[in-house]
């Protein structure tokens, strides 16, 4: 590593989310934006103008200029622009869902292993200072219901609308509950892609709990929002506004419930997933969302992608 302190950063594919981690790379103490690597020439120079670095060739230039690098491509391409970094020994923060197929996960995985690399995979709602909170707060979630709405934007099509969405909620809803999967229920539509693009998926668990997640990607307003419920308390979560509210029973009936606003300090999520990363890499430390969860919240989205893939093969014939 370079100097003890600059972690040298660079970022594959700065188009509409790498564009951020470039800016914010470059905004970083103890951080260098190193530069970038893409194969759009235009999206390359507007990023290198803009942050005063380096437009790298190839990947392997970039990864031995690098310490530490950010993969932010299609899904599809995770796997074949990950292997080449871990290679020359770079350490990665991966974009949400880690790849599109568990055997890809897999060659991650023993490739991180194998070079002894921070792999950290972009769930960035688990940054969310919303998440921070529910952390603390769920001690014993009974009941779940997540919310995910979006217009629809091409970029990310590669996928469904599980593995593109959806998986940001399973991830989350896979830190809360912490217990084995005992089932998993899952319907889809596609409306404008061959993929689906609205699921509802029902998970239940060993521990009792079930998280009912329902996610588009067209629709006409934007929403992120949770709600959980355990004994004596149900709290309700905006992830996309940074706020909520939380109602404890603190006597009988209706009017025994307390409603109490939750006190939320707003701030950029990417800019603490990447800050989370960069100290990762400073402190050779395990990451919050590390490859780990990754591959699981992954194998939970690839069996209710399978599910409603199934249905719509059906509902065909």
């Amino acid at each position: 590593m370079s100097d003890h302190n600059n972690i040298r950063c660079g970022v594959v594919g700065v188009g509409y989310l790498g564009q951020h981690h470039a800016r914010i790379y470059n905004d970083l103490p103890g951080c260098e934006l190193v530069g970038i690597y893409d194969v759009d020439a235009k999206a390359a120079k507007k990023v290198a103008e803009a942050h005063g670095c380096k437009i790298f060739d190839t990947l392997e230039a970039l990864a031995e200029a690098c310490d530490a690098v950010s993969v932010v491509v299609p899904t599809d391409k995770h796997c074949e622009v990950a292997l080449p970094l871990l290679d020359q020994g770079c350490h990665l923060l991966v974009e949400k869902p880690l790849c599109s197929s568990l055997a890809e996960a897999e060659r991650i995985l023993e490739a991180a292993k194998a070079k002894e690399a921070v792999v950290q995979v972009g769930h960035i709602e688990h940054y969310n200072p919303v998440m921070s909170f529910l952390e603390d707060a769920v001690d014993d979630p009974r009941f779940i219901t997540a919310d995910r709405l979006a217009p629809f934007n091409p970029r990310g099509t590669e996928v469904g609308v599980v593995l593109d969405l959806m998986i940001h909620d399973i991830g989350i809803v896979l830190q809360l509950v912490r217990s084995p999967i005992k089932k998993i229920e899952a319907v889809g539509v596609n409306v404008l892609c061959q993929t689906e693009d609205i699921a509802n998926a029902r998970i239940t668990f060993e521990s009792g709990c079930v998280a009912n997640l329902n996610t588009s990607r067209v629709s006409l307003k934007k929403l992120r929002e949770i709600r959980v419920f355990q004994p004596f308390t149900y709290l309700s979560l905006d992830f996309m506004n940074q706020k909520g509210h939380l109602l404890r029973k603190v006597g009988e009936g209706i009017t025994g419930l307390k409603k109490e606003e939750i006190p939320i300090v707003k701030e950029e999520p990417l800019v603490l997933e990447l800050s989370s990363f960069v100290d990762c890499v400073r402190k050779a430390a395990e990451p919050k969302v590390g490859a780990g969860l990754g591959r699981s919240a992954l194998e939970v989205a690839i069996t209710i992608t399978e599910q409603i893939q199934q249905q719509m093969l059906s509902a065909k014939v």
